[in-house]
């Protein structure tokens, strides 16, 4: 069932929806357990739409296994994805940094607010972004050191390659996450592939943890696939990798490959000279988790983050 969430006014009469799928048992019993999905909240993450698309698919063509409640909802920042921008366009503003929101400031922080309030009291929230257009992410759960202990038994069967323990944006307070696990609503923040683009594996691999999550709370009760066992790391065993110099990146080495400390990473090149810039090699041996997407790059651009080693 289609629901609106929170609306506000644009200038010229027209006015934005923050809408979710609610998907219900045909006998819906009180006390069921519910989930929320979320993505979207940056308009160029993509990744989102097609779990969204999937879960939803395959649950309608299931209900008899549906014994919860899966709250789905696809676009938080519509007009960021109507206009292909990250940010909530007209206003600048970051989504995931206005949280919990404020109902007397801007409409977007008062939409935000109604979307806490929505989500507030679930069993379990995902919250699922992509990287930006500049990185690309192996699928991954970001989780904060304080909720570590109450969010890592979730993290462990989403069926990511590893769940990352650490302070990162996606979890800092003014996120979505951040809030919800603050107000008692556990939280788990999803990160794969890159902004403006959809991989299809990576989306089918999160989404056979989802079912296996729902089916571990008594949502589901049908068949679910096993789970791959990540490996968990900690903010002190990743190390990132910056350039010096500016140019077009070219990598040697691909997303979770093993390295060792001093093997290539790639080249920045100086298309006008034909020559190399900078050559980058690794500090650290370990695996690569997080690799250039965009080639074009400047003096301190990340270019890697290696789970293995701090720099």
């Amino acid at each position: 069932m289609l629901e609106t969430v929170a609306s506000c006014c644009l200038t010229v009469d027209e006015k934005v929806l923050i809408r979710k799928n609610r998907l219900e048992p045909k006998n819906p019993a009180e006390g069921q357990k519910r989930i929320a999905i979320v993505t979207g909240i940056h308009g160029d993450e993509l990744e989102g739409q097609y779990v969204c698309y999937e879960l939803i698919r395959r649950i309608t063509r299931n209900l008899s296994d549906l014994n919860g409640i899966v709250d789905v909802y696809p676009m938080l920042n519509p007009l960021g994805a109507d206009s292909v921008s990250r940010q909530i366009p007209l206003y600048d503003l970051d989504m995931n940094k206005i949280f919990p929101g404020d109902e007397s400031t801007t409409p977007w922080e008062l939409m935000a607010k109604q979307v806490v309030e929505d989500i507030k009291g679930a069993d379990l929230c995902i919250d699922i972004h992509s990287s930006d257009i500049f990185l690309r992410e192996i699928p991954q759960v970001r989780i904060s050191p304080e909720d570590s202990v109450k969010l890592l038994p979730y993290a462990k069967l989403l069926n990511a390659d590893f769940v990352w323990v650490g302070n990162s944006s996606a979890v800092r307070p003014s996120s979505l996450s951040h809030t919800l696990n603050e107000m008692g609503t556990p939280c788990l923040v999803v990160e794969m592939g890159a902004g403006m683009k959809i991989i299809k594996e990576y989306g089918d691999r999160i989404l056979d943890g989802i079912f296996a999550l729902m089916a571990e709370l008594g949502i589901w009760t049908g068949a679910v696939e096993q789970v791959s066992n990540p490996i968990v790391s900690s903010d002190g065993e990743v190390s990132l990798i910056h350039c010096n110099k500016s140019g077009m990146f070219m990598p040697a080495v691909d997303n979770w490959i093993g390295l060792c400390e001093g093997d290539h990473i790639g080249d920045v090149l100086n298309v006008f000279t034909g020559e190399i810039e900078e050559e980058i090699f690794s500090p650290v041996s370990g695996m690569v988790f997080t690799l250039r997407e965009y080639p074009i790059v400047s003096d301190g651009s990340l270019i890697a983050r290696i789970l293995g080693g701090r720099r």
